[in-house]
Parts: structure tokens; C-alpha cells; sequence
């Protein structure tokens, strides 16, 4: 259902709630009237914080105002014209007011379409009859909404209590003011004749002694007054506090570690526009409270009566700063996180937000925003309030921003649009550290005074951890250390403390979760993928995923030790492994065309079962960002024999020259995708068009991937026994220098058990390849000379 139907049948507070959300910035009959087209269009595919986006807003602007228009012609009837005139009025109204900033009309729309979809959803979850079956957030949200309601009710009874109070205190004094003036009386008796005296003093005696004992009595029930109410307002504070840490300790934290796994690729940490109004909803709540102890105080002031209220109120009055203070400091929060591998002369963004801003007025106050970058050590010694004497470990251009407030979200923000680390000055590293190991922290900081300059703040708040790159190579281990804080961090840890081993299972999360964020695909690790993984990682051979289970990984195995053999870490093998299917094969992963995460030997037990031509697609394991075609064929040196060839790994370099589906459509020994899947069945939506005629007389040439020994043009799997190689007439070159290709016959470079040994020979390899790049007239040259 739309949600604008749904909208229309909210009731009481929700109803008020939505119906705030319009005003002469965005009237509501617009939304009624366009609540179809406005709900079709893609509102949250425009980057609020990039300005070259604006040139959609503005489409979408003109758009609105267009379909407005369009609806305004067709009104009809004596109705009909009222709203045609009241229509194009809107029209002209919005043009007037976005037209120079149609992000702010994306902004307003989101919001209001956000905040409907709020209401509708907890509408729906109150009323429903299911009321036991809501899911935890839920329920969780219906709890905050009763104790909110429950303050209100609470702060509207201090209220009645502080004004009969106030009511009866005004009375009090009236009285006293009537006490002295017949104490006045009764002492200008003395100046009257004694009969005079005598005949007057006995009345104004009496009538002292009436007004005093009522005094008396006045006055302790006004104390009384003043204690209960002072009891009210400390039990409303009891829960003020509790609705805070709820809010604050609890929800808020969890959205600060949504936004950290959202770093490592977890799932958007959602909007700040709940969040918001629950502070908001404190911070008016606070306040009124505030105001209304404030107010005790005057009266106290304005008549002392002995006794424990003037400590009770000090106390009080100390509280209420203290849940306030926690309130604003806490909800000075960075909603967009500077990027967290940072590169030196690189611009970057963030965004810093108050939440309680608007509902403060804090914005009547243009207030400024200082970003520092600092280290771990200076981290640590802010939290522990140690003098830093603004010490900052670097320096970052375009630092200061001025905090804006949004009149139609309600949102108070700095948005720092063209930052950029001019240097960074490291810190003498532990042990085996790298730079790619050391943290630093984008620290944000700021003054607010709130009841004009009657309350000042200075608010702080830490990025998430950064690593400060110079070059691009440092990349991938930078992001190693991204990763690991950002999988393993623990809530209120002392900056930056990760530890230093985890479990397996633990890991393969935060992988996992990595590798279909990077990728970019509902596909992700399955457990045979982990298994490999873990082989690799732990230089095991069990197949058993319980085996691994109980198994702890170190910060060093992962990526500071390189794996036996090799001469990377587990990290850069599978970083490198993302890396290529990122950027060349997404589709084909997608797909489920690659097997990838296998290793020599399984290729070898898998497609020994299967017909001849049938071949599947592994990542390298001995080269980083690689992968390579294993086939099952016949060996060319035993007849009716078969074996597995496997083609040397192609990395991105080859993929930037010829796609991997050109690649193996060019090769026709290639007949079925393991298991027994025709490979154009799988492939052909890949292939690249065949080129266009000649232009002009000339012939535009062709790349083709090309193994010499298997060069049977058209194979036909039909036959029954195709052939796969020519042996008649068998290429009169070096193979060495010419293949492409691990070659399957007797030789030096095989091991005991005929296979191909990668490590004695990927230096061979790589010079062959070298070879085969170069122009022909190079090679001939130098062969001359």
C-alpha cells in the first residue's frame, strides 16, 4: 500500500506528527495531490553532499513543478478552479524556493517521506493483534515511546504542582503583607487615647493571632508543596536518566557500530532521523524541567522558609546540568565518517551533526567546527581529559566549517566538503609495526551555548580510526588494518585496542562481509570457500569445517607473516583475489561461473571424472590477484591417456587487454563449465560483438588468445571422441618461449609425479611473458645482436 494511504489513517499524536512535517516550505497538498510521483521517483539515489549532484535535483525540481502544472490544467467544475489557481500558485512557490538550492527540496522530501514511513510503521506495530509476536526493535521502540509518554505526563504534573504552588505562595505573602500592616496598626495604638486603645486593640489582637496561625499553617504546607514537588521532580529525573542511557548508551552506540561494520561493508547503519527525534524529544523534556526547578528556585528565593528544600533544589538544579551536558555531548556525532585509508594531498569529506541543534536553538548562534587529525597516544590522553596543549599530528586544509541548520529536516550539520592532509607526522612504531599499522583519529570539536550563554558546552568527538597512506601501494595493508579494527573493536575500548587474535569463525565474518561489499554481490563465501581459506591460512589439509572452528588467527598470520612458500600474506592473497573479481569478474562470480577458491589438486580429483573439454575457473595460489583455467584433455605423450592442463594465471593486466569470456570463447578445447555446463550457454552474454566492416579501406586487427597445441578450429562435442590437439603437424617453435601454458610433457621442470612445480619456474614464466609483450622488431634486434 502507498505509504501516503497509509499515512492518511494516523491517529492522535502520529497524526499531528505527519501533519508538522508541511508547512509554506512544502505544503500538503502537494504530497496529496503528487502522492503517487513522488513516491515513484529515486529520492535517495542523489548524494546529498556532492554538489555535481545538484543537476539531478534540479531535474527533479523542474519534474515537480511540471507535474503540478499538468494537474492544475485538468481541474474542472466550479471546484476545480479554486484548485487550479491554488495549485499553480504552489508551483511558482516551490520554483521560487529551490530553485537555486534543489538539494534542500531532496533533503525535505526525504525527510518527510522517511519520517511518514516511520509513523506508518510504528502505527502498524501498536495496532497490530500480533502484539506478541513484534520483533525486538519493536517492542524496543514501544518501550522508549511509553516512557516518553510517561515524562510527559509526569512533566505536565510539576507543571499544575509548580503553578498551584506558585498560586498559593503569591496568597501566602498577600496574607503576610496583611500581618504587618496590623502589627502597624496595633503599634500606632500607643499614640491613641487609652479608650481609643482599649476599644480598638482587642479586634486588631484577634485578628493578628487569626492571620498568624494561618501564617503558620501556610507556611508548612508551602514547605510541603516545595518537598513533594522536589520529590516529583527527582523521581522525573530518575527516569530522565534512564531514557537517556537507553538512548544514548544503547541505541546510539549501536548505531556508531552499524556505522563502523558499515566500513568493512556490513549494512547501512540507517537513517539519524529516529535517533534525532527521540533526542530531541529529551532535550524538550530536559528543559521544560529545567525551567521548571529554576522557577522552584525563584520562589524559594522570593519567600525563605527554613528548612531542607534549598539543599534539595541545589542538588537537583546540579543533576538536571549534568543530563543535559551528557545530552549535548553526546549527540555531537560524525553522521558521514572521513574515509578511514586517508592518503596524504588527497581531498576527502565528513559530516559532523548535532542532534539535539534545532530543538535547542543552538543555531541562533553561527557556530564553528575545528577538524584535527590526531594519534593514538593524543587520542588516548583527550579521553583521559590530559592536558594535549592542541597538539595535532598533522595538518588538514580547509579545517574549519560553520554549522548549518536545515529548516526543513530540522537538522543542524557542518559539512566539511574539501578537507585535505597536507602532511602527518608519524610516531616512533613498535616492534614489527609498518606505517600501514599506525592509527590516527580525525578529532572534531566545537563550542555551543544554549538559553542564551546560559549554559556552554565544549563538545569533542573522535573519527573512527584512520590509517594515513603516501602512496597507493600501501593501500591494500592499510586496509588490512582498517578491517580488523573495525571486525574486532569493543565498545568503550581505550584508543585504538583491537585484539591481537581471533577466533576462525570470527574472521571469516568480517571477510566474508568484505568480500560482497567489495565484489558488490548477494554471493558471498560459502563453506567450502572458508574451508580453503582456512587450509590456506593454517597450512592445513583438513576438509573437516569443524576442524577450524576452535581455531584462533593472530593480527601477524593474517597479514604480517607471509605464508609458507610465498612471499605475501594471507591478507594480500585474498585481497588481491577481491581486487580482480571487483573489477573484472563480478558478473561471472555472480553468475556462479567461478569456482575460485580451489586448489591444484581438487581441480585435478574434480575434472578427472568428467568428459574431455570440460574445464573450471580457480584462483591462482601462488600469485596474487590471479586466476587460472585448469581443462581435462588427453596427454599428447600417452595415448589413451587424460590429464589436467593448467593455463598460466591471467591477473588484471590481461583482463584490461581481452576479457576473460573473449578469452575462453577463443579457446575452442574448451567445450563444458564444471560441472556440465556448455560454456556459450554461460559465457556468450559476455562475449564481446564481433567488429564492425572496414572503414575507409582499413582492417581493424583482432586479439585472440591462442594455445598452440590445442588448435582444432571447431571441436564438435557430438562426435563422441573430439580431438583436442594437432599432432600431425606440431608447431616448429620452442614451446617454452611460445605457450602460454604449464606444458604436460616429460621435462626438467615436472616433479616426480609429472606436475607442474610453480615456484621453480614462475620466474621462467614471468620472462616468457615478458617475451610475448614486446614488439616483434625488439625481439628480432636483439636476437641479431
Amino acid at each position: 500500500m502507498a505509504v501516503w494511504i497509509q499515512a492518511q489513517q494516523l491517529q492522535g499524536d502520529a497524526l499531528h506528527q505527519m501533519q508538522s512535517l508541511y508547512g509554506q516550505h512544502f505544503p500538503i497538498e502537494v504530497r496529496h495531490y503528487l502522492s503517487q510521483w513522488i513516491e515513484g521517483q529515486l529520492w535517495d539515489a542523489i548524494d546529498l553532499e556532492n554538489p555535481q549532484e545538484e543537476f539531478k535535483a534540479k531535474r527533479l525540481l523542474d519534474s515537480l513543478i511540471q507535474e503540478l502544472q499538468n494537474k492544475a490544467e485538468h481541474q474542472m467544475g466550479e471546484d476545480g478552479f479554486l484548485l487550479k489557481i491554488k495549485l499553480g500558485h504552489y508551483a511558482s512557490q516551490l520554483k521560487s524556493t529551490y530553485d537555486r538550492c534543489p538539494l534542500e527540496l531532496v533533503r525535505c522530501i526525504r525527510h518527510i517521506l522517511y519520517t511518514e514511513q516511520r509513523l506508518v510503521r510504528e502505527a502498524t506495530n501498536s495496532s497490530s493483534p500480533l502484539g506478541g509476536m513484534m520483533d525486538t526493535m519493536s517492542q524496543k521502540y514501544q518501550q522508549i515511546n511509553q516512557a516518553f509518554e510517561e515524562l510527559r505526563l509526569l512533566t505536565q504534573d510539576t507543571e499544575n504542582d509548580l503553578r498551584k504552588l506558585q498560586h498559593n505562595q503569591e496568597y501566602f505573602i498577600i496574607q503576610y503583607q496583611e500581618s504587618l500592616r496590623i502589627q502597624a496598626q496595633l503599634s500606632s495604638l500607643a499614640t491613641l487615647p487609652p479608650a481609643d486603645r482599649q476599644l480598638r486593640e482587642p479586634t486588631l489582637l484577634s485578628k493578628r493571632s487569626t492571620v498568624e496561625a494561618w501564617l503558620t499553617r501556610e507556611a508548612n504546607t508551602l514547605q510541603k508543596y516545595r518537598l513533594d514537588l522536589a520529590e516529583k521532580h527527582q523521581k522525573t529525573l530518575q527516569l530522565l536518566r534512564k531514557q537517556q542511557t537507553i538512548i544514548l548508551d544503547d541505541e546510539l552506540i549501536q548505531w556508531k557500530r552499524r556505522q563502523q561494520l558499515a566500513g568493512n561493508g556490513g549494512p547501512p547503519e540507517g537513517g539519524l532521523d529516529i535517533l534525532q527525534s527521540w533526542c530531541e524529544k529529551l532535550a524538550e523534556t530536559i528543559w521544560q524541567n529545567r525551567q521548571q526547578i529554576r522557577r522552584a528556585e525563584h520562589l524559594r528565593q522570593q519567600l525563605p522558609i527554613p528548612g531542607p528544600i534549598e539543599e534539595l533544589l541545589s542538588e537537583l538544579n546540579s543533576t538536571i546540568t549534568d543530563i543535559i551536558s551528557a545530552l549535548v555531548t553526546s549527540t555531537f556525532i560524525i553522521e558521514k565518517q572521513p574515509p578511514q585509508v586517508l592518503k596524504t594531498q588527497t581531498k576527502f569529506a565528513a559530516t559532523v551533526r548535532l542532534l539535539v541543534g534545532g530543538k535547542l536553538n543552538v543555531h541562533m548562534n553561527p557556530t564553528q567546527v575545528k577538524a584535527t587529525i590526531i594519534s593514538e597516544q593524543q587520542a588516548k590522553a583527550l579521553l583521559k581529559n590530559e592536558n594535549t596543549r592542541n597538539e595535532s599530528s598533522g595538518e588538514i586544509l580547509n579545517n574549519n566549517c560553520v554549522m548549518e541548520y536545515h529548516q526543513t529536516t530540522g537538522t543542524l550539520s557542518a559539512h566539511f566538503r574539501n578537507m585535505s592532509l597536507k602532511r602527518i607526522k608519524r610516531s616512533d612504531r613498535r616492534g614489527a609495526e609498518s606505517v600501514t599499522e599506525e592509527k590516527f583519529t580525525i578529532l572534531f570539536e566545537s563550542q555551543f551555548s544554549i538559553g542564551g550563554n546560559e549554559l556552554v558546552f565544549q563538545v569533542k568527538t573522535l573519527s573512527l580510526p584512520v590509517v594515513v597512506i603516501v602512496h597507493g601501494s600501501q593501500d591494500n595493508n592499510a586496509t588490512a588494518t582498517v578491517l580488523w579494527d573495525n571486525a574486532f573493536a569493543e565498545p568503550g575500548r581505550v584508543p585504538f585496542l583491537v585484539p591481537d587474535k581471533v577466533l576462525w569463525p570470527q574472521l571469516c565474518d568480517a571477510i566474508n562481509m568484505k568480500y560482497k561489499a567489495e565484489v558488490q554481490s548477494n554471493r558471498g563465501l560459502s563453506e567450502e570457500n572458508l574451508v580453503f581459506l582456512a587450509q590456506k591460512a593454517f597450512s592445513s589439509s583438513s576438509n573437516n569445517p569443524d576442524d577450524y572452528r576452535n581455531m584462533t588467527m593472530t593480527w601477524s598470520q593474517f597479514n604480517r607473516e607471509s605464508l609458507p612458500g610465498r612471499s605475501f600474506t594471507f591478507w594480500q592473497w585474498f585481497d588481491g583475489v577481491m581486487e580482480l573479481t571487483k573489477k573484472h569478474l563480478k558478473s561471472h562470480w555472480n553468475d556462479g561461473a567461478i569456482l575460485g577458491f580451489v586448489n591444484k589438486q581438487q581441480a585435478q580429483d574434480m575434472l578427472m571424472s568428467k568428459p574431455n573439454g570440460t574445464f573450471l575457473l580457480r584462483f591462482s595460489d601462488s600469485e596474487i590477484g590471479g586466476i587460472t583455467i585448469a581443462w581435462v584433455a588427453e596427454n599428447p605423450n600417452k595415448a589413451g591417456e587424460r590429464m589436467v592442463w593448467n593455463l598460466m594465471p591471467y591477473t588484471a593486466k590481461d583482463f584490461s587487454i581481452r576479457s576473460l569470456a573473449d578469452r575462453i570463447s577463443d579457446l575452442n578445447h574448451l567445450l563444458f563449465l564444471y560441472p556440465d555446463r556448455p560454456k556459450d550457454e554461460v559465457f556468450s552474454k559476455h562475449y564481446t560483438p564481433p567488429l564492425s566492416k572496414a572503414v575507409d579501406g582499413y582492417v581493424k586487427p583482432q586479439i585472440k588468445q591462442v594455445v598452440p597445441e590445442f588448435t582444432t578450429a571447431n571441436p564438435d562435442p557430438a562426435s563422441g571422441n573430439p580431438t583436442y590437439m594437432d599432432h600431425a603437424s606440431p608447431a616448429p617453435v620452442n614451446h617454452a618461449h611460445t605457450y602460454n601454458i604449464y606444458p604436460p610433457m616429460s621435462d626438467s621442470i615436472l616433479d616426480a609425479d609429472g606436475d607442474f612445480d610453480l615456484d621453480d619456474t614462475m620466474d621462467v614464466a614471468r620472462h616468457v611473458e615478458e617475451l610475448l609483450r614486446r614488439p616483434v622488431e625488439s625481439q628480432w634486434s636483439s636476437q641479431q645482436s
